[in-house]
Order: C-alpha cells, then sequence, then structure tokens
C-alpha cells in the first residue's frame, strides 16, 4: 500500500510539475488604453458580431474589448481621427491611442499634414509611402516617372493624405518571446477607391478645350481605369513612438476579417497586420510555490530509487 501511494505521489508531481514548467507563454496585449492627442475627441469606436462592425458609445469599456482581437479574429477597432475626410477637418492636429505592452508605453496616433511632408528616406513621408503602394501593387514603373509625380499631385491635392491619415486600429499584441508588436489595421480589402477619388475629382475639375487640357484628360482617365479595374491593397497610416524609436507603420497586404461595416458595406473588409520590433518582456521569476513543487519532486524521485534499492 505504501508503495502505490509513493507511486501516486510520484506520478501527481511529475504531472504538476511538468504543466508548471510546460505551459506556453501567452501574448502580451495592450493595457491602459486611453485617448488623447490634440485632438481627443476626434474618434469612433466600432463593435463586431459575426459579419459586421458597427459604432458603439466611445466608453473605456468598449475601447478595451475592441482592442482584443488578432490576425485571426480582428473584432472591432478604434478609429482614430475619425473626421479626417469631413469638410472643416483640422489637418494640424491628431487623436492617439496610448497604452503599456510589455511594460513599456506605447503611442499610435493619426497623421497631420505635417508628418506627409516630412522629410523621409530623402524625399518626403508621402511621396515614399505613395512611391511605395504603387510599385507594391504593380505599378512600380509610375514611381518617379513625370507621369507618376503628376499622379502623386492629384493624389496629394484632392483629399488623398486625409483619407489614409485614419487608421482604425483593431489590436495591438506582443509575442512575449521575440518582443515583437504585431497591430491589426482595419481596412478595405480593395483599396483601389481610396487612391481614384482624388483623380475623380481632378477630372471633374478640368475645363476648357485646349490640347494640353484634352492630353492631361485622356492621360489621366487612363491611368484612373488601369487602378481602378486592379485590387489595390494599401492601409491606413499611424503613427508611432515605442521605446525612444519614433516612426510609421503601414503595410500593402490584407488579410479578409470576413466583416464588413454596417452601413457602408465596404469598411473594415481587410485586416492589415503592421509588426514593430519591440522590446521581450522580463521573464517571471518563478513563485516560491513553483519552487518548492519542484524541490518536493527532486525528494521524492530521491526516494523512489532508495525504494528500488531495498526491493
Amino acid at each position: 500500500m505504501a508503495k502505490k501511494l509513493s507511486r501516486f505521489a510520484i506520478t501527481s508531481a511529475i504531472v504538476t510539475a511538468s504543466a508548471i514548467m510546460g505551459t506556453p507563454a501567452f501574448a502580451g496585449t495592450l493595457s491602459g488604453a486611453t485617448i488623447g492627442g490634440t485632438q481627443p475627441t476626434d474618434y469612433l469606436i466600432y463593435d463586431a458580431n459575426n459579419t459586421n462592425t458597427f459604432e458603439v458609445a466611445k466608453t473605456p469599456a468598449n475601447l478595451a474589448k475592441v482592442l482584443g482581437g488578432n490576425s485571426t479574429s480582428p473584432t472591432g477597432n478604434v478609429e482614430l481621427a475619425a473626421s479626417s475626410e469631413k469638410p472643416g477637418f483640422n489637418f494640424t492636429k491628431n487623436t492617439s491611442l496610448t497604452g503599456t505592452i510589455g511594460g513599456k508605453a506605447i503611442t499610435i496616433s493619426s497623421l497631420t499634414k505635417d508628418d506627409w511632408n516630412s522629410a523621409y528616406n530623402g524625399t518626403t513621408f508621402g511621396q515614399s509611402w505613395f512611391n511605395q503602394a504603387m510599385t507594391q501593387n504593380g505599378f512600380g514603373s509610375l514611381a518617379g516617372t513625370s507621369d507618376g509625380v503628376q499622379v502623386f499631385n492629384i493624389f496629394k491635392t484632392y483629399g488623398g493624405f486625409e483619407r489614409f491619415s485614419d487608421p482604425n486600429i483593431s489590436y495591438l499584441n506582443q509575442n512575449d518571446t521575440t518582443g515583437e508588436i504585431q497591430v491589426g489595421l482595419a481596412g478595405h480589402l480593395n483599396a483601389n477607391s481610396l487612391i481614384t477619388k482624388s483623380l475623380d475629382a481632378y477630372l471633374a475639375g478640368l475645363t476648357g478645350n485646349s490640347a494640353a487640357t484634352q492630353q492631361s484628360k485622356v492621360k489621366i482617365t487612363g491611368l484612373k481605369n488601369q487602378l481602378g479595374a486592379s485590387t489595390i491593397q494599401a492601409s491606413e497610416v499611424f503613427k508611432y513612438t515605442y521605446n525612444g524609436v519614433t516612426d510609421y507603420g503601414y503595410g500593402f497586404s490584407a488579410t479578409k476579417s470576413n466583416l464588413v461595416e454596417k452601413s457602408d458595406g465596404i469598411s473594415h473588409s481587410g485586416n492589415y497586420e503592421i509588426k514593430i520590433k519591440g522590446v521581450a518582456p522580463p521573464k517571471h521569476v518563478p513563485e516560491p510555490s513553483t519552487l518548492m513543487g519542484l524541490v518536493g519532486l527532486g525528494s521524492l524521485l530521491a526516494f523512489k530509487r532508495r525504494l528500488l534499492r531495498k526491493a
């Protein structure tokens, strides 16, 4: 009977220790989320069901809830600078999401006009981003050409920057081992209309029958039709500050979110996951009870060896 009890105790201890040592590290999430910036009221919160996202009250509880998704199930989102495409939008101000992840502060914010026009990679951020958007979507031949510059200037003049300055943040998660931070952005699975809207506005404003006007109209119409017939994937852009680094986050590859915004049937259909190099959170020191359990396991194993020698 004593031997049976000893075997039972040893087996139980091994199972317990294995469970303690074999439990995988969970991914970290954003905590203490708050909305701020120079325009802290300009945001919307969208919850989600199995098929749609829909606007809900701007409460701390709803904010925390909608940021709890991942790439498999992005759920709802918070839209920063929600009025960016409306008349009277103040493009000198931003709206930000701030919190802590892995013990470090992180701020995600909407973009301002100055951000788009700031120096970046030997040009402006806006030009750099636009060239990447064209190249990543099969229109790299436009980048750096006179036609490409014209299309960029049209995009810039007719609301393109504003259209991509209101990021919809679905989640912020962290890999506890590598420290990598994943930011989910809800966007258009096919964002071609966000580009061609600027070209449409430009064409609508063309007047006169001069040869130059007609030539420009034919050229821009042709480019608009090409872009409109293509699948363009481009996320909205956010600015972030984390661990002493300030930079921009965006992507050109989306997966289906299996959701659409209830009122327009188009928005939030794609999930763009942006990765930021992060700092792995400190390893947790084992609890005293865990250490005692491991010590106990060692004692039981030693006791078992003594029993075997006597047998």
